[in-house]
């Protein structure tokens, strides 16, 4: 029974300490709440308002205390009702003194910005005014509001306009005389005041959409071009349009950047898919994609088989885990992706399907779509295409995947021992270049195999958006040894990139959430360059001396 009494003392507690309650918040952008101009809310409250105002009734039961908190973590909250509840206990000698307040300093605002003004001093006065003295009266005019807001006067003209030009309102009832006018006599000088009002208020920030900048990637959709960009292209048309492409040339103009137009062609010459020779590339393309569905029809039938089965299903569990899922989910996708990389791993017995492996062909796969669509690849239905397009697309994507992971085999081999090597070098290159980053991540016990095991592993490609990563291997693939050599010092600039959040950390799970979570996501071409240029500066300083990352 002691226990039920302790029980009964606990939730005997003042109901303005517990969540659900409300608690007042004033300031110019949200003015003191005015219980005149909510009268009607008020009287359609569930209860009476206490005898003594200031005193919040206690709850006494489990029940009535749950009744009164049962909205605190509602999404759905009427904001009028919570602020009709909050209005019983507010003193209107308070409200009057705060909105007063407000009215000085914004009178005071307004008379230093018609100081400033040199070309409508008269009509800035003028407004000025008007919106003083309406404010001065409105302790006059609350009665009629008061009667408006009853006989439900809130829809007349006014209102309407103000509730469609202000960036605040959300057809919500209007909570001060800050956010929107209410309907008054004076039409055309409360129209004027209100507007004035309303643009004198700070604008709200442009919301940065979750692909921001998408327009200058050259990886989805068709911006407009500017003179250089037109430039670069044409340069890059008359190169290809010879017999013969000079490839060392065309690395020079690739280290830069490939313009989306030409970059399919010139992703499958950079990667020796392709000859140098015009002439021979059509019967080379037929030849080797007639080659690649000759292997689905020999080997892959037997996905289902006892030693290939485990393989095919980490496959299918993998390729759903991938980015952008708006592509990868779709049936048609995940069909190729299934077979191109089950026809990899059988004809690659000594590493075999590795995760990781799985995120190499979405940059090819995306790339080659555009050679045959100009909307936005990721929301694009791929079964759309023409069965030859899809036919085309799947054999390149695997020819040019195979021709990667050729330089790079010794990362998916047993035990990853291209993976450790590049790791070790990477501690060894940061803590010759950034000693304090280092040092900070020894100090809180912070392995560089713990983060960078997978930037090794998927180049990159779970730290960056997509469009980056398309950015990054256009240099990659015009970069002698990119994906074998390169990548070790883009690693390193993209560690150093982040050096004031590291050392703003000073716990191991601070650095590890840090490091496994980059803030990337609206990242774009302008990032990306100067990470491949810093990433340069330390290859020409390290990669021909690697003895001066040793101490």
């Amino acid at each position: 029974m002691s226990s039920d009494g302790n029980k009964k003392q606990f939730w005997k507690r003042n109901t303005a300490k517990v969540p659900g309650s409300i608690q007042h918040v004033y300031g110019a952008q949200h003015p003191p709440f005015d219980p005149l101009l909510h009268a009607n809310l008020i009287k359609a409250g569930n209860k009476p308002p206490p005898a003594t105002p200031g005193k919040p009734k206690k709850a006494t039961t489990f029940q009535e205390f749950e009744s009164i908190t049962s909205d605190a973590w509602d999404v759905g909250d009427d904001d009028d009702e919570l602020l009709a509840m909050a209005a019983q206990n507010l003193n209107i000698e308070v409200v009057m003194e705060t909105a007063n307040k407000v009215i000085e300093n914004h009178s005071k605002q307004q008379e230093r910005q018609r100081q400033d003004d040199t070309t409508e001093p008269d009509h800035r006065e003028e407004d000025t005014q008007e919106e003083v003295v309406e404010d001065e009266e409105e302790d006059d005019e609350e009665e009629e509001e008061e009667d408006r807001v009853e006989e439900g006067d809130v829809t007349s003209p006014e209102v309407s306009f103000a509730s469609q030009s202000s960036p605040y309102s959300d057809s919500r009832l209007v909570k001060s005389h800050s956010e929107a006018p209410i309907g008054s006599p004076k039409d055309a000088a409360g129209e004027h005041a209100a507007l004035h009002r309303q643009r004198s208020l700070p604008h709200r920030p442009p919301v940065i959409p979750l692909v921001a900048r998408m327009a200058d990637q050259n990886t989805s959709g068709t911006p407009a071009m500017t003179e250089r960009e037109a430039s670069r292209l044409d340069k890059f048309k008359q190169l290809l349009a010879g017999p013969n492409t000079d490839l060392e040339e065309l690395r020079k103009l690739s280290w830069s950047g490939i313009p989306r137009q030409v970059r399919p062609i010139a992703w499958k010459l950079l990667s020796g898919y392709l000859p140098a020779n015009a002439e021979r590339r059509d019967s080379v393309l037929q030849r080797k994609r007639q080659e690649y569905f000759g292997f689905i029809q020999q080997y892959y039938d037997s996905r289902n088989d006892e030693h290939h089965q485990d393989t095919y299903r980490q496959i299918h569990i993998d390729i759903p885990r991938m980015s952008p899922e708006c592509l990868v989910l779709q049936p048609k996708v995940t069909e190729i992706f299934e077979r191109i990389l089950f026809i990899w791993a059988i004809r690659h017995p000594a590493s075999g399907y590795v995760q990781g492996i799985n995120d190499l062909v979405t940059p090819f796969f995306v790339v080659y779509v555009f050679e045959y669509i100009e909307e936005e690849v990721e929301n694009f239905d791929v079964s759309s295409l023409q069965e030859e397009a899809l036919r085309n697309i799947e054999a390149d994507s695997f020819w040019c995947m195979s021709k990667l992971l050729d330089g790079i085999q010794d990362n998916y081999t047993f035990a990853q021992p291209g993976i450790q090597r590049k790791v070790k070098a990477l501690e060894e290159l940061v803590s010759r270049i950034d000693e304090s980053v280092h040092r900070h991540m020894q100090q809180y016990e912070v392995e560089y195999l713990q983060f960078a095991f997978r930037w090794m592993n998927n180049l990159l490609m779970r730290e960056l958006p997509l469009r980056c990563t398309i950015r990054l291997w256009d240099t990659y693939q015009a970069e002698p040894e990119g994906f074998s050599h390169f990548h070790l010092y883009v690693c390193a600039a993209f560690l150093v990139r982040w050096r004031k959040e590291i050392l703003e950390e000073r716990d191991f799970q601070g650095l590890m959430i840090l490091l496994q979570n980059l803030p990337t996501m609206h990242w774009g071409n302008e990032e990306v360059s100067v990470l491949l240029a810093e990433a340069y500066r330390l290859k020409f300083a390290f990669a021909d001396a690697p003895n001066h990352y040793k101490r």
